[in-house]
């Protein structure tokens, strides 16, 4: 049974960070997500980065 795994999302431009779940056995791929900067105050792309 696969366990999910707790992955750091990061914004390239001003270093903010979201933590999330991912199933490593069914996404393999680095997660994207656009979601809310607080420091921009407008929706940007946050990338998933290693721990």
């Amino acid at each position: 049974m696969a366990q999910k795994a707790l992955v750091k999302l990061q914004n390239k431009d001003t270093k903010e960070i979201y933590f999330t779940r991912k199933n490593k056995k069914t996404v393999t791929a680095k997660l994207e997500f656009k979601k809310f900067s607080k420091k921009l105050r407008k929706h940007v792309i946050f990338k998933e980065i290693k721990k």
